[in-house]
């Protein structure tokens, strides 16, 4: 504060600057008619008519501009209300202060003597106003979007006239010019909390007691429907000194416009209501259940969260669309993973801010992705968000993949978790039938149950394997392009999860029923295996013996052999003959040293394997399977652990496991009762070596006619896989010499292979044929 007298230089220099920056202010607002030139009350009258009469000429001309016309009736009580104001400040500075050119830069000798004879507490605004004013205005008309903002956020008419006297500026800037004035001071341009509060209030006591309205946890703050914002010369002002902002996205809304808030873009978007609850795949008595809940819930004043547990696909967001439809409300889905990985403070604000949108919105707010908050490092955030969804007014939904229920009861609103389980073989073959029905048709020979029955999709994986398949069989054929089989079990292939492939390696299947070499009674045994899987809806779903059975539901096949006898083959024939993926699983990469990290490693492979509908193989299981020791020591108990754990995982699966092993006598005896098959793979006799011979060579490969495939299957007892690195490295020989294999080739490649084997080698095995 300054005083006429007593000025620096620096000061004056100070003062010329703001005095020239004042000048330019007021000519160009006389120039432009936005301030008259006059001090009179008559002249601030004008200013205020001008910019009534300005907003009915936009609002007239615009058609669309229907919100504006709803705010109009209020802005035309705010400018009678700053009409009296400016008319009581004219009043209390007097036609001497007013008319002086450099009013408002500064404090002179005389206003000091009047601020100090004002009473503690009075206004300057309230000298002249009416009696009939006295009564605190209320600035409200019948305006539909301002109404509901006021019903959903609970605000009273005061309330209301705050956002109001706040939002006049982001209407016409003409209110910034009013305000400086009956602020007395030009860089003044927002309505302070003490303009506002004269503004409203007739008195000091009804000032008082409105100033809780302005506290942090008010409506209109706690909501984020105002913000308080600083003048940047003054340190920490007191409230009175603060200044207020209606928040944008508020303004755009009032304004008509429905568009998503600017900073929840990368996160949220609304989502119209389609589906129906009648047409939901659920049982009969869970839309029961919806239905009554919807009823009760009536208009959605109370608070009632849900908890979607499922997985991808199964119609948790349809289901929440169809009990916002029966609501007449949107739906507004938050990807939850992705807000993850913002910042603490970025966080907070989202979850706030989406809770008002979909107030704003009328709109039921989906948490997409919520388990990814169920991890023990995210705590903190977990308790924030259900904190603020727990406060949440109307309807709100949470998704996610594994089962969670609150650790303590929520007591601001009611808790409903409902698990959605994968479609049963009929729902899915009728979600396939939908998914089919229009656009590119399938062929005749299309086998839409064989799909439903082997691939446990849910639908939202059907509708995404259906498009696929559309698009493979567009490139296939641009012209005709009717769906094939092919065509849809690559589709479904495709709708495998991808993470398997960081615990297991893909294997795709080369083979068929002919390369395989084995006992007629194994072959058999093998079909009976893919029947197993081919024919699963029958038996479960249709025969009923999905109820008789909790546990066990899933096809855990045991293959027992030496090594090269056909155990991998016969895996890849299965994946194959079944159109499902094959996994190894790397053993190397699940067991670990660590005391709970090879459950870890197994609960993954297995959650993973149950969205990819694949075949898990482990090979040489023995090494991590084998029989459980007795517990010497804690390493042996934890040992027993693992593979307790693994038999709990294998009998929830309802997928196939085969488990691979050389020596069936180390398996564990409580693995081998809960296999559904054994298959021995027995080492190949003479017959079954010479039928290998036959069958190890491509058509294309070169042979000589000297070949004694006899005297190799008599001579050499070796498994399939030994007979086949033998007739490979023989190519690479006659590739390198004459170009046909020849019995000299095959008598040194099996040199080799004995040689790697650590096996003898004799002068009289090998004495009939030498490679010169």
């Amino acid at each position: 504060m300054r005083t006429p007298a007593g000025r620096t230089d620096d000061q004056d220099d100070l003062r010329i600057i703001r005095l020239k920056r004042l000048e330019s202010i007021r000519a160009a607002a006389i120039k432009t008619g936005s301030v008259s030139s006059s001090t009179s009350h008559r002249g601030t009258r004008n200013v205020t008519a001008t910019s009534t009469r300005w907003l009915s000429e936009r609002t007239r001309s615009s058609a669309t501009n229907s919100s504006l016309a709803e705010l109009l009736p209020a802005l035309q009580r705010l400018d009678r209300l700053l009409e009296q104001a400016v008319a009581a400040a004219q009043v209390a500075y007097g036609p001497e202060v007013t008319a002086e050119p450099y009013h408002g830069l500064y404090i002179g000798r005389e206003e000091v003597q009047r601020l100090l004879a004002r009473q503690p507490g009075a206004s300057v605004l309230w000298a002249e106003r009416p009696k009939a004013e006295e009564p605190s205005p209320t600035l409200t008309g019948d305006m539909s979007r301002l109404t509901r903002l006021r019903q959903t956020f609970e605000l009273s008419a005061f309330d209301v006239d705050v956002l109001l006297v706040a939002l006049a500026p982001e209407l016409d800037l003409r209110y910034e010019r009013l305000y400086a004035y009956l602020q007395d001071d030009v860089t003044k341009k927002r309505p302070s909390v003490d303009l506002t509060l004269n503004l409203l209030c007739p008195s000091f006591e009804t000032k008082l007691a409105a100033r809780p309205c302005f506290m942090p946890d008010a409506p209109l703050f706690k909501d984020q429907l105002l913000h308080m914002f600083d003048d940047p010369s003054q340190h920490r002002p007191p409230l009175l000194g603060k200044y207020l902002k209606v928040d944008e996205q508020v303004v755009n809304y009032l304004l008509g416009s429905d568009a998503l808030d600017a900073r929840l873009l990368p996160y949220a978007q609304h989502t119209a209501s389609q589906a129906r609850l009648e047409d939901l795949l659920l049982p009969v008595e869970v839309k029961r259940r919806l239905a009554l809940l919807i009823e009760r819930q009536g208009g959605g004043d109370k608070g009632l969260m849900f908890y979607f547990q499922g997985p991808y696909g199964v119609g948790k967001q349809t289901t929440a669309e169809a009990m916002c439809r029966e609501l007449g409300m949107g739906l507004f889905v938050i990807d939850g993973e992705r807000l993850l990985n913002a910042e603490d403070t970025a966080f907070e604000t989202a979850i706030r801010l989406a809770a008002r949108e979909a107030l704003l919105h009328n709109a039921a707010l989906y948490w997409a992705g919520f388990d990814a908050l169920l991890a023990d490092d995210k705590g903190t955030r977990r308790k924030v968000l259900v904190q603020a969804l727990e406060c949440q007014r109307g309807l709100t939904f949470l998704a996610g993949d594994i089962a969670w229920e609150p650790v303590d009861a929520l007591h601001g609103a009611a808790f409903v978790r409902l698990e959605f389980p994968r479609p049963t073989y009929a729902e899915r073959l009728q979600l396939w039938t939908t998914a089919l029905d229009g656009g590119i048709p399938p062929e005749a020979d299309v086998d839409l149950a064989a799909f439903a029955n082997q691939f446990r999709f849910s639908g939202g994986q059907i509708r995404d394997a259906a498009a696929s398949a559309r698009n493979l069989a567009r490139w296939r054929d641009p012209e005709h392009g009717r769906l094939t089989m092919a065509d849809l079990y690559a589709a479904c292939r495709l709708q495998s999860n991808r993470k398997l492939a960081t615990l297991a390696r893909k294997i795709t299947p080369h083979y068929t029923w002919d390369d395989i070499i084995l006992p007629r009674d194994r072959l058999q045994q093998l079909r009976e295996i893919c029947n197993y899987v081919k024919y699963r809806a029958v038996v479960y779903d249709e025969w009923g013996f999905d109820r008789k059975l909790s546990l066990g539901k899933g096809l855990n096949i045991l293959f027992a052999g030496p090594s090269g006898t056909g155990k991998t083959m016969a895996a890849e024939i299965m994946a194959g003959e079944l159109g499902l993926d094959l996994y190894k699983i790397d053993l190397a990469a699940v067991v670990s040293k660590y005391i709970g990290e090879t459950e870890k490693n197994l609960a993954r492979i297995f959650a993973e394997a149950e969205t990819s509908n694949a075949i898990l193989f482990f090979d040489e299981a023995d090494a991590l399977f084998g029989k459980r020791s007795e517990v010497r020591d804690s390493h042996d108990r934890y040992a027993n652990i693992e593979i307790g754990y693994l038999l709990q995982r294998m009998e929830e699966y309802e997928g196939a496991v085969i488990l691979a092993t050389n020596l069936r006598k180390n398996m564990d005896d409580a693995f081998v009762r809960r296999m559904h098959f054994s298959v021995e793979f027995p080492f190949p006799s003479e017959q079954d070596r010479r039928r290998i011979w036959e069958r190890v060579w491509p058509e294309n490969t070169p042979r000589s006619q000297d070949l004694d495939l006899n005297f190799m299957a008599r001579r050499f007892e070796m498994a399939g896989g030994n007979i086949r690195n033998i007739a490979l490295a023989a190519a690479f020989l006659a590739a390198a010499g004459d170009g046909a294999i020849t019995m000299a080739h095959l008598i040194h490649a099996t040199r080799r292979e004995y040689q790697k084997m650590g096996k003898v080698v004799t002068e009289g095995e090998f004495k009939a044929y030498v490679m010169e």
